[in-house]
């Protein structure tokens, strides 16, 4: 047989249970296998006790979110950014491609190749062109003021816009072009020819919000429309007119404050150089010509508003006096387009012919080109 374990001597139970005697020191021990009943006999062992968990702040458990929660949460943001972000650049590419449908760039070289003296007008006028059309609603029309003597481009320049806009807009009803003369002559009644002008406006207006497109409106020889008219001109520019009327764009062609460019440019010939320069002067001419121009603009405001409030919510742009050399180049332009071939010297000489205005050391044609088709012709 297996020998038997030798057990230790057990604890004294507090109940009345008979305990083992206790074997003598000389008496040998076996090696003996336990009971169920004796194992259950042993006293439990003690559970560690926990410490607290520590709070944070005092009242509450210190949170951290879990790995996943926070992978979501970027991924959200990241979602969101990148949704804002081609919200932004689709935009941007909405914003160019209005401007780029009527070809701005293409405008301003017509401009520079066939208006002559007028560098700085020109670039004024692109530039309040480019602003407007970046966006097709707006909360007012643009209302170009083309101001200057006669002969210095005006009309030129109003029959120049008009066909490029036609061109781009591919829509010949968008564009308007009223001219006072021919469409409210003397003796027609104001009050017919203020209804007929609202009546034009208003199909032109409503034709371009159709087709989503902004229109054109140029009327010539403002200064002798009647004020009936003036007035109807300005209530389209309101805030209570439908939203029609402020998605276009008025370009009006008058000689009044003629005077004031005439007398402003001779009195300043000095700087007048300055501000029909193109850059070639430095950044101190570009200063003084943006300076002379405010004055400018300034004085013909002050002057017109006496007339109409009409012009005070008008941007005004001064048209200058012709030079010499400008009429050269316009004879020349007229020329090749009758056919002859433009000659520098027969240019030159008839540009000769006409009156000037003679100070500083420089000419100002008095009448401007206005008189070269009518000489050319006679050739």
């Amino acid at each position: 047989n297996a020998p038997k374990r030798c057990l230790p001597p057990t604890a004294a139970r507090p109940d009345s249970e008979p305990q083992a005697p206790r074997a003598h020191p000389d008496q040998p021990q076996f090696f003996t296998f336990d009971g169920p009943a004796e194992l259950s006999s042993r006293p439990p062992r003690k559970k560690r006790r926990r410490s607290r968990v520590v709070l944070y702040p005092e009242m509450s458990r210190k949170y951290r979110p879990r790995v996943e929660r926070r992978s979501r949460a970027q991924r959200c943001l990241l979602l969101l950014v990148a949704i804002v972000g081609f919200q932004v650049l689709n935009a941007i590419e909405n914003l160019d491609d209005n401007a780029q449908r009527y070809d701005l760039d293409g405008l301003e070289k017509a401009l520079q190749r066939a208006v002559f003296g007028q560098p700085a007008a020109v670039e004024r006028i692109v530039a309040l062109l480019r602003d407007y059309l970046a966006t097709h609603v707006h909360s007012r029309p643009l209302l170009l003021a083309l101001h200057g003597p006669s002969g210095v481009g005006k009309s030129h320049v109003g029959r120049l816009l008009a066909r490029h806009f036609r061109a781009v807009l591919e829509d010949g009803a968008l564009v308007l072009q009223y001219h006072a003369r021919h469409h409210c002559p003397e003796p027609r009644a104001a009050e017919d020819c203020r209804q007929e002008l609202a009546r034009r406006v208003a199909d032109v207006v409503a034709r371009a919000e159709a087709d989503e497109k902004t229109p054109l409106l140029v009327l010539d020889d403002v200064e002798l429309l009647p004020p009936a008219l003036l007035d109807e001109l300005h209530g389209f520019l309101q805030p209570q007119r439908s939203h029609h009327f402020h998605n276009a764009i008025y370009v009006l062609l008058s000689g009044n404050g003629g005077a004031e460019v005439t007398r402003f440019v001779l009195q300043n010939a000095s700087r007048a150089l300055a501000l029909r320069a193109d850059g070639a002067h430095g950044a101190g001419a570009a200063a003084v010509a943006a300076q002379a121009e405010e004055e400018l603009r300034a004085s013909l405001r002050a002057l017109l508003v006496r007339e109409h409030p009409l012009w005070q919510v008008a941007t005004i742009v001064p048209f200058l006096l012709l030079d010499k050399g400008d009429v050269v180049n316009c004879f020349r332009d007229e020329m090749a387009g009758e056919g002859f071939f433009p000659e520098q010297a027969r240019a030159e000489l008839l540009a000769a012919q006409l009156s000037y205005y003679r100070v500083a050391g420089r000419e100002f044609a008095v009448t401007g080109c206005k008189q070269v088709v009518a000489t050319v012709n006679l050739l």
